[in-house]
């Protein structure tokens, strides 16, 4: 911990060897996170690009004491994502759908046996209105109230979003499941 928020005031004063040190160590995280948030590798790369920006841009507004370093550059990213795919109006994939709003899914364990890699491609293929809420819910660990505030929806519309984006990730692994057992 001390080392890095040494490399972090090195890096705020310019150096650039202390950047690319920070670069280094946290890319492969970061880069999974935009991942997670695009629906295609190259929409996460121009997530992963613009959240490189704003995080060495904001790294002088790092507070150690606050919170561990990959928490706040995480929220970076998740932020920038977010900034991302409002700019590529995902709001208007989230209206209308409160009538949900006390549905629960019991398939918790469903996505247990999938690999990171295999996980991503299918939270990807998922509508953005799905993805954000599944993504900050289930991986990020936001809770409903969290999210419908980042979001600017309804607690409702959250619970609902989370619901289709689980049923459809079932469906889907069902469906490659029942295709591979045909093979």
């Amino acid at each position: 911990m001390i080392e890095i928020v040494h490399i972090i005031h090195k890096a705020t004063k310019g150096n650039p060897d202390a950047q690319r040190a920070i670069y280094d160590k946290y890319r492969t995280r970061w880069y999974m996170t935009s991942l997670r948030y695009g629906k295609n590798k190259m929409e996460a790369e121009d997530i992963f690009q613009e959240a490189l920006i704003n995080i060495f841009n904001r790294l002088n507004t790092y507070d150690s004491n606050k919170s561990a370093f990959t928490t706040w550059s995480t929220k970076v990213i998740i932020n920038t994502a977010m900034t991302y795919l409002k700019k590529n109006s995902w709001a208007n994939s989230m209206s209308g759908l409160d009538h949900l709003y006390d549905v629960h899914d019991k398939s918790e364990t469903v996505y247990d046996t999938l690999s990171a890699k295999e996980l991503t491609m299918l939270v990807q293929s998922l509508p953005v209105g799905y993805r954000l809420v599944f993504n900050m819910y289930a991986i990020e660990g936001f809770s409903h109230k969290e999210i419908a505030s980042q979001l600017d929806i309804t607690v409702g519309t959250s619970k609902s979003q989370l619901f289709k984006a689980r049923r459809e990730l079932q469906q889907k692994l069902e469906s490659q499941l029942n295709s591979s057992n045909h093979e």
